[in-house]
């Protein structure tokens, strides 16, 4: 008897060493990424560690809690007003002796009792200054001849005296 013909074999073509070569470096390649980062305890990812004494991170995108009214409303929104300047409110008397010391304007003064121009800038500052001093004087009651006229007044004080008592 015969044996019967078995199915022709495919040829099985067998991979050259190159191809070889070059699936051995694809599957190196896989490996070597495998498994956790380098210092991969020291950064602390939340799940590897049992989070004990870890503060659970605030999501960055909640913001502000505060409710904001969808609808119209009837009670207008009311804000805090910011004071204009970040200078503190001086009492007049002590603004004044802030005024009468300053350096800058005693100097264009003097300037200006020598003969001096100053420029526009300076004599505009100058001439504000001097107001803000005059309304200051005017807020607490004082003038530039008080002490004039008190002399004065002292000056007919003593002469009436004078006349009273002997006539010298």
């Amino acid at each position: 008897m015969k044996k019967p013909a078995s199915a022709p074999r495919s040829k099985v073509r067998r991979k050259t060493r190159e191809e070889l070569n070059q699936e051995a470096r694809a599957l190196k390649r896989k490996k070597k990424h495998r498994g956790h980062s380098a210092g991969s305890r020291a950064t602390g990812s939340e799940s590897a560690s049992g989070g004990k004494g870890q503060k659970q991170q605030k999501d960055p995108r909640i913001g502000s809690k505060t409710p904001i009214p969808l609808g119209v409303t009837d009670a207008p929104v009311t804000r805090q007003h910011k004071p204009k300047s970040e200078k503190p409110m001086l009492s007049p008397q002590d603004e004044l002796d802030m005024l009468e010391n300053d350096e800058r304007l005693d100097a264009l003064l003097e300037r200006l009792e020598e003969g001096e121009t100053l420029t526009a800038e300076e004599q505009s500052w100058v001439d504000a200054k001097l107001d803000r001093i005059d309304e200051l004087m005017q807020k607490l009651g004082l003038s530039y001849d008080d002490d004039e006229e008190d002399e004065d007044e002292e000056e007919k004080q003593e002469d009436m005296m004078r006349l009273l008592k002997g006539g010298k």
